[in-house]
């Protein structure tokens, strides 16, 4: 039979309040004496409930403008003894403590205030102490203290105390759980804060913690479990976005959209731009004067491996856009914002996911990825690199027209989303041929060459989409044959980091094949 722990009395002291009087009644009028401090008590108070002070408890006055208010033996004591251990119970008598059954605690608001932009002093103040020292010495002690942090718990909470009079271990154990979840992800926004502040980018040590936003059906593969948890930034994307409707957004779907959505801020908000992505990689990519046209050149690059895409947009989806997307088989649509005529054509796909972001991100902001390890994980800075027209250095005889310039800027910052070895080719800003992730960079740019015939002879063409396109390499050409592949499938100007030991000599290879080339310095691997 389950043993049930008795809840006489709970110590109520909360920053969020939300839920709270509610759940304060419920546990009153079971008999639950509570206890609270400052604005937490005078709520309480006001919803017509019987609250003591904590300082009443301890006898001592809340004083240093709050910081010290629950560091105090009558409350540690309260919440750290063992209930059959009789020494304790001797120390108790002794000193006058009283067991505290029920610790419910939620912390100052630490993230949203550094979230909120508020300066050094502010956020320093905004580091709870009490709050986390409480709830560490109630979860120690789970087996006679339920500790709550989260008030999504009350009604768990409540519900069983209402039954039974009290909690059982089980439960306890599980909100202990919860409880150091909670205080963990805490330090872990403290000492993330801290490091950015001090500019220690890497520090000795790392903390990385996250809220569940959603337990998924299964991760990469059927056998495989997942769940999606967000981090408290505040960036625009999948995380933020609100799902307008459609089935639930699976592992792959979450995974495909945010590289889809993060490819299209690369690009930028001036010019209606779509990209279509299929297991991360784009299929094809395009701005134009209307989003109608985009998405029309976006899907001319690969028609085929965009079935059961997803498609990212840079402006609002309007009607007509909408229309031609339902044409074909989506995953799922992400998009700042949706027009109402765009949903109710969407709506006849009842299973396609459709996002409203609310905005588009910065590509350049600042931000760390991280990719696990057989013990250990890397971290970096996330790739915010960009390059424009002025950064570029021309090192052939040729240089590009302003037509080819302005295609290079485009293919390269494509080519950035493309999984390495990456080449694409772009004419008028539109993708019109993508490889993507060959071991062999000659590969990428054949592949892609190869579906430039074959989207040619969908729409009906009678020479490959990438005569007379620009083309964009990852990273630098090692030979010459990488470059001569990419003219012999009809590009005539080439943008690449450069710093290969045989620049030279793939630089002659442009100049003799009449090709245009421009250096970045920059270069964008993506494994």
């Amino acid at each position: 039979m389950t043993t049930v722990t008795p809840v006489r009395r709970a110590l109520l002291s909360v920053s969020d309040k939300s839920g709270l009087e509610a759940f304060a009644k419920r546990l009153a009028a079971k008999g639950v004496e509570l206890v609270s401090t400052g604005g937490t008590a005078t709520m309480l108070r006001s919803a017509g409930l019987n609250v003591r002070d904590v300082s009443e408890l301890t006898g001592f006055p809340e004083m240093m403008d709050g910081r010290v208010k629950t560091l105090h033996p009558k409350v540690h004591g309260g919440l750290l003894a063992l209930r059959d251990n009789a020494e304790h119970l001797d120390a108790m008598k002794a000193h006058d403590i009283a067991p505290i059954d029920l610790l419910v605690v939620n912390l100052y608001p630490f993230e949203k205030t550094v979230a909120a932009g508020a300066d050094y002093e502010t956020c320093v103040e905004n580091i709870d102490i009490g709050g986390p020292a409480m709830i560490r010495a109630a979860a120690k002690n789970h087996g006679g203290v339920g500790v709550v942090t989260d008030p999504d718990d009350y009604e768990l909470v409540a519900a069983e105390i209402e039954t039974t009079g009290g909690l059982t271990l089980e439960t306890k154990k599980r909100l202990a759980a919860g409880a150091y979840a909670r205080t963990a992800a805490y330090d872990a926004a403290i000492s993330t804060w801290f490091a950015a502040e001090i500019g220690d980018t890497f520090p000795r040590r790392f903390a990385i913690a996250g809220a569940r936003a959603q337990t998924l059906r299964y991760g990469e593969n059927p056998h495989q479990e997942a769940a999606f948890y967000t981090s408290g930034a505040e960036r625009c994307g999948v995380a933020t976005a609100r799902q307008l409707q459609g089935k639930e957004l699976s592992y792959n779907n979450l995974n495909d959209t945010d590289a889809a959505f993060e490819l299209i801020a690369e690009l930028g908000v001036k010019k209606p731009t779509v990209a279509i992505i299929k297991h991360a990689n784009p299929c094809g990519v395009a701005s134009a004067a209307t989003m109608s046209e985009a998405y029309d050149l976006a899907l001319r690059c690969d028609p085929v491996s965009a079935f059961g895409g997803i498609i990212a947009l840079n402006q609002r989806l309007d009607a007509k856009t909408a229309e031609k997307i339902a044409a074909i088989f989506s995953e799922v649509i992400i998009a700042p914002e949706v027009d109402d005529e765009a949903l109710a054509v969407l709506k006849a796909k009842k299973n396609l996911r459709v996002l409203a972001a609310g905005g588009v991100p910065d590509p350049a902001a600042k931000g760390l990825v991280m990719r696990p390890l057989a013990g250990g994980f890397l971290l970096q800075s996330r790739d915010g690199g960009r390059i424009d027209e002025s950064a570029l250095k021309v090192v052939t005889k040729r240089a590009p027209s302003g037509d080819e310039m302005r295609d290079l800027v485009f293919a390269f910052r494509v080519a950035k989303h493309v999984k390495s070895n990456a080449i694409v080719y772009v004419k008028g800003e539109a993708t019109v041929g993508i490889g993507a992730g060959q071991m062999s960079r000659v590969d990428s740019s054949r592949i892609a060459a190869h579906k430039s015939a074959d989207a040619a002879k969908t729409a009906g063409l009678s020479e490959p989409l990438a005569k007379g396109s620009v083309v964009a390499s990852d990273a630098f050409f090692p030979f010459a044959d990488g470059l001569l592949a990419a003219a012999d499938a009809g590009a005539t100007a080439i943008i690449q980091p450069g710093g290969s030991m045989r620049d030279d000599e793939v630089i002659a290879a442009a100049d003799e094949a009449g090709l245009a080339m421009v250096f970045t310095g920059m270069r964008h691997f993506r494994h």
